[in-house]
């Protein structure tokens, strides 16, 4: 049941952007961050495992299936940061301020992670791994930089 809960929570999140926010109001804070939390792990688990497959073996299947996974979460994870989630909602979140402060830019970085793991997905089954880990360094650059500048340090 534990593990169901972070999966549930996801498809909720989005299912709720399909229906084009309806639900996300409709969602508590606490509801809204697990739902991104567990996106997130699931996209550290994609960027785990094609680390994994780009350092031996590098099988174009497991390759292909991360790279999907990563660019699915990365599409869902920009709307997952609804007004009322962040520190102020007094549930434990990484999320700083600074992303509801600076939206605009936090929604670009949102949208070039989405547009790096698009592009990461499409190399992914292309049997080129060099290019493929071209782009996967790409992928965590931008992972990177949103995190300096809108994730607290743990």
């Amino acid at each position: 049941m534990n593990r169901m809960k972070p999966m549930l929570l996801t498809a909720l999140a989005a299912a709720a952007l399909v229906a084009g926010g309806a639900m996300a109001s409709a969602a508590s804070p606490a509801e809204t961050i697990a739902a991104r939390q567990a996106n997130f792990k699931k996209m550290g688990g994609a960027m785990k495992a094609l680390k994994d497959e780009l350092g031996g073996g590098a099988d174009k299947a497991k390759l292909l299936a991360a790279a999907r996974t990563l660019a699915g979460t990365a599409r869902l994870q920009g709307g997952l940061f609804p007004a009322g989630t962040g520190p102020s909602s007094g549930v434990k979140t990484d999320a700083l301020l600074a992303i509801w402060m600076q939206k605009p830019v936090f929604d670009a970085a949102a949208a070039k992670l989405v547009t790096e793991a698009d592009k990461l997905a499409g190399l992914a089954g292309s049997g080129n791994t060099a290019a493929v880990l071209a782009q996967f360094k790409v992928v965590g650059g931008t992972c990177a930089a949103c995190h300096r500048q809108f994730r607290a340090e743990e």
